[in-house]
């Protein structure tokens, strides 16, 4: 029996296996980098160990120490989570040397699976479906191919090449994220299939000779190849399907003699064919929603595996209803998928009834690995919780997940948050038209929920209001509203720098506090504090009759054309979160006279976010085309490029390979001719 188990991992996944300890009565441990010191997942364990450093190569990669963690603490088993070590056959062979428990399937079986190639030419000789393979970027014949890294996964290392001329520099980059990521840089081209599917097959298997599958999930919303949106069981799938996706999926584990949890993916063609694409050999990220639907918490059945008990089932359960998981990640979708990095002042999800491991009824659960206050870095994925939502029918499993998102408060970091809410609701979606394509065919659900006109005018109006009320409460003069003048030829003015840029928000309060006048403008930031920029004090023609019902320093309720409308206002520094039924905005009080400050050179190429510079591909005088790759920056385990947005000469060049910098950083200056 297991008696004090240590996570080899950290965040949502620690948080996730810690819950199940808790319900076991299992004892935990977690392992905390200097960047992870105040993480929830730390503070909820019996007993931690810090890893010097930040990065993964010196802390979770480092199998060494986390054995010597585990003995440390009297851990007597380790479960790996997923990602960093755990699909790691030596990591697993390590853990069994030192006489712990591996909460795993056998070092064999992960280096087996471990490599696409192998498990490929391995699975086909059991009868699993596969496509076409070259292994050298010479032997492709047709295309498109997609370019993938043997070893790893989570779409890291892939590329989509649909002509010759583009494939060399494709291979070439995914051999060097591959070789970032997993430490081996081996890839190769895979016929690509248009309009496909990603399903997936959740499996038990345990070492008395049983597999059972447990249903598949539908993964294919994806960006750069991983996925953001799960589901079971998939709308594409029958019971006749379902059941040859299970044999497959049974075949490939009994080929490999596997114990344990472990997941079989498949790529479904628009013709009804699938083929097998990759067997991750550890617990999901989406496993919830097979634990919704299936009704088994999953970690409490790896740690029975692990412990030599027999599954409790001999075939696979029924399913009950629909879930429906998201990804929430902190980044910018509209900006190239650029991962956001600063402190989470405010995370909040509504309606959430359970948090972590199967739930008793029907409803709202969240898994995070962060709070109120996390610091989100650029040291590990930028993923900040799953949003999961079970319901009768898929409808209303859509319905009840993207309300909630929609009415989220996620403060001090961009997300891709409404991108969710778009999918959720978008036509495509809910009639079951998905596909690993659905986010490039659709690209209006990049668009922010906050769009219309009105929306964005109310919602700075709120903001202006809040502010108002907060400096009532230190005003020299109590008894004078704020925002209220003397000469009402001129109205209160407050700029903001707003998702649309500089924003002039006007507004007048008689000495009853009412609404007399207000407007809302975009400017050019160069005519802040200027005379001639001051609004008209009757405010603009086009902007709805508005009344204030009440306005403190965090809500504002507006009566706006006889709808009345409530914002929630929270404010940090000089930021504004603003929050309502129609989408939330961020705004950036800017100062009414702002100091002069040093301006950068024309063509300025600034780092988009901290991170090292991996490659530098010119140098000082080089000509160089508009579109031509000048140099990457890496962070958050991935590479991000930088471009010529012009033609034109590197006149100065601030950064070599491996250069630590910081968001806007001048990296280079470019000339145009």
């Amino acid at each position: 029996m297991i008696r004090r188990l240590l996570v080899a991992n950290r965040g949502e996944i620690a948080r996730r296996v810690f819950a199940t300890c808790r319900a076991m009565g299992v004892e935990t441990v977690a392992v905390y980098s200097d960047a992870d010191a105040d993480s929830p997942h730390v503070a909820e364990a019996d007993y931690a160990v810090h890893l010097p450093g930040s990065a993964p190569s010196a802390t979770y990669l480092r199998g060494d120490l986390l054995i010597a963690a585990a003995r440390k603490c009297g851990a007597d088993a380790v479960h790996p989570g997923y990602g960093f070590l755990s699909e790691n056959a030596d990591f697993a062979r390590a853990v069994i040397d030192a006489g712990l428990t591996w909460v795993g399937p056998s070092p064999k079986a992960i280096a087996m699976m471990g490599s696409k190639l192998e498990a490929k030419a391995l699975l086909a000789e059991a009868g699993v479906p596969m496509l076409p393979t070259a292994v050298e970027p010479e032997q492709v014949d047709t295309f498109p191919v997609l370019v993938k890294a043997s070893a790893g996964g989570g779409g890291r290392g892939m590329r989509v090449v649909r002509d010759r001329e583009t494939l060399a520099e494709a291979v070439a980059a995914a051999r060097r994220e591959a070789a970032s990521a997993f430490g081996d840089g081996t890839v190769f081209c895979e016929r690509y299939v248009e309009r496909a599917r990603h399903i997936e097959v959740q499996i038990m298997a345990d070492s008395h000779g049983n597999v059972v599958p447990l249903g598949e999930r539908e993964c294919s919303i994806q960006r750069r190849h991983q996925k953001i949106v799960e589901e079971t069981p998939s709308p594409a799938v029958d019971a006749q399907l379902r059941e040859k996706l299970c044999e497959a999926a049974i075949a490939a584990a009994r080929a490999v003699s596997y114990v344990g949890a472990g997941t079989v993916e498949f790529l479904l063609a628009p013709s009804g064919e699938f083929f097998f694409l990759e067997m991750n050999t550890r617990l999901q990220v989406e496993h919830p929603v097979t634990e919704c639907v299936v009704g088994v918490d999953i970690v409490r059945l790896q740690l029975a595996v692990a412990e030599g008990a027999t599954l409790p089932f001999s075939g696979p359960p029924p399913l009950r209803g629909h879930a429906i998981e998201v990804r929430l990640y902190a980044e910018d979708p509209a900006y190239a998928w650029m991962p956001s990095t600063g402190t989470l002042h405010r995370f909040d999800v509504p309606g959430v009834g359970h948090t972590f491991g199967p739930m008793p009824t029907p409803g709202l659960r969240l898994d995070s690995g962060v709070a109120d206050g996390s610091v989100i870095g650029v040291h590990y994925d930028p993923m900040l919780a799953k949003v999961i939502a079970w319901a009768p029918t898929r409808a209303e499993a859509a319905r009840m997940l993207s309300n909630a998102l929609a009415r989220a408060r996620i403060h001090g970091v961009t997300t891709n948050r409404d991108l969710l809410v778009r999918v959720l609701r978008h036509a495509a979606f809910l009639s079951g038209g998905t596909d690993t394509a659905f986010l490039d065919r659709h690209p209006e659900v990049f668009a922010p929920l906050l769009s219309s006109v009105d929306a964005v005018r109310l919602s700075c109006l709120a903001a202006a209001l809040a502010g108002a009320a907060r400096r009532a409460k230190s005003a020299l003069l109590p008894g004078l509203p704020s925002g209220w003048r003397n000469v009402p030829s001129v109205l209160q003015t407050v700029v903001y720098e707003g998702p649309t840029g500089t924003i002039e928000v006007g507004y007048r309060l008689d000495r009853s506090n009412d609404l007399a006048a207000w407007a809302v403008r975009r400017i050019d930031p160069e005519d802040i504090g200027l005379p001639g920029a001051a609004l008209d004090p009757a405010g603009a023609p086009d902007h709805p009759p508005v009344a204030i019902l009440s306005a403190t320093g965090d809500r504002v309720v507006l009566d706006v054309a006889g709808v009345r409308l409530q914002f929630g206002v929270h404010e940090v520094d000089g930021v504004s979160f603003v929050d309502s039924p129609e989408g939330s905005v961020t705004l950036t009080e800017l100062p009414r006279y702002p100091l002069p400050g040093a301006e950068q050179p024309e063509g300025s190429l600034i780092a988009p976010l901290p991170g090292a510079v991996g490659r530098v591909l010119v140098a000082p005088g080089q000509r160089v085309a508009a579109g031509e790759l000048l140099l990457t920056v890496e962070a958050m385990k991935l590479e991000h490029p930088v471009h010529a947005p012009t033609d034109g000469v590197i006149s100065d060049l601030r950064v070599a390979a491996g250069s630590q910098v910081e968001s806007g950083a001048l990296l280079a200056v470019l000339t145009p001719p």
